[in-house]
């Protein structure tokens, strides 16, 4: 029994909501960064439990979830409210605190959390500067204490701490029916002009038996396409060196990924190094034809900084 008062069809309708899970709220100042990551055996876990915005705050809901928490608890962090103040005016207004588990944390790094008297067992949260860890329907105690000890003792950008801190919790016990689904989102301290401009990572894993790996596979895909924007922005800024280093980046994190090789030939001929951006579109060709009809289709666009005799060169088999 979760303690929801009422008949057998209220508490079922709730049970229904029930994203047991263990999930992790954080800020890293060096980076400038914040975020929260999340997996539970609970379908689309990321739909539900985590909730960001940059420069105001980060928000997960999660036990028998009250989704309306998330937008909620970050409109008061809008409006100025710290942390604890947010998560009062947020139990307060529910009719069943006691199933609820709820972090809020800031870009200042203060956080507040909520595990309710009738969560789960084993449930429970641990908060110290700058992040906030919980847990509930964990296989054995200790979960959040592994969570807390694996973020503090890893190294590497926000999303790489935030993922250890996941595995720390699965090697803990995890949840007590296993793994369906997993989440992280990674947004900036500061304000900025639109959220997609802040929104640094988001990415959900919505049903698979190993969701933690297949997580894991698109952080790194996803630190892939950085580099290689990166690259990009190198080259056209004449920075052949950083562009290098950024592409090589791209190909260790996603040596398989020919949509990126594709685009770093096209970016590498633009900058001028019309035989390297052949070589690369040569070699996609061989391997499948279709690359090389993309980019003459992209040769009447005017997307790519080629002239005619650039494209004909580049296009010269």
């Amino acid at each position: 029994m979760v303690g929801v008062a009422g008949d057998t069809l209220l508490l079922m309708a709730y049970t229904k909501k029930l994203a047991a899970t263990y999930s992790i709220v954080a800020v890293d100042r060096e980076t400038r960064t914040m975020g929260a990551a999340v997996q539970s055996h609970y379908f689309s876990v990321g739909s539900v439990v985590p909730w960001a915005r940059p420069g105001v705050g980060v928000v997960v809901t999660q036990s028998v979830v009250n989704a309306d928490f998330g937008p909620l608890g970050l409109a008061l962090l809008e409006r100025g409210l710290a942390p604890p103040a947010v998560l009062a005016m947020l139990l307060v207004g529910d009719e069943h605190p006691q199933v609820r588990q709820v972090a809020v944390i800031s870009p200042s790094g203060e956080s507040a959390s909520h595990t309710g008297e009738c969560c789960i067992a084993r449930a429970g949260h641990l908060r110290e500067p700058f992040l906030s860890v919980q847990a509930n329907m964990m296989d054995r105690p200790g979960v959040p204490e592994a969570m807390a000890r694996a973020y503090r003792e890893s190294r590497g950008a926000l999303a790489e701490r935030m993922f250890a801190a996941l595995q720390a919790a699965e090697l803990a016990g995890g949840d007590l029916r296993g793994r369906q689904s997993a989440a992280m989102v990674v947004v900036s301290l500061d304000r900025v002009a639109s959220v997609r401009e802040g929104t640094i990572l988001d990415l959900r894993v919505e049903d698979s038996r190993e969701p933690l790996e297949e997580l894991n596979r698109l952080i790194s895909l996803h630190g892939a396409y950085a580099a290689a924007e990166k690259g990009d922005d190198a080259l056209a800024r004449g920075d052949m060196a950083g562009a290098e280093t950024a592409y090589a980046e791209a190909r260790r994190k996603a040596p398989d990924n020919r949509e990126l090789q594709f685009w770093e030939a096209l970016s590498r001929a633009a900058a001028g190094d019309i035989p390297a951006g052949r070589r690369a579109l040569q070699d996609l060709g061989r391997d499948d034809p279709r690359w090389i009809e993309l980019a003459g289709r992209l040769a009447v666009t005017g997307l790519i900084g080629l002239d005619a005799a650039g494209w004909a060169t580049l296009l010269e088999q």
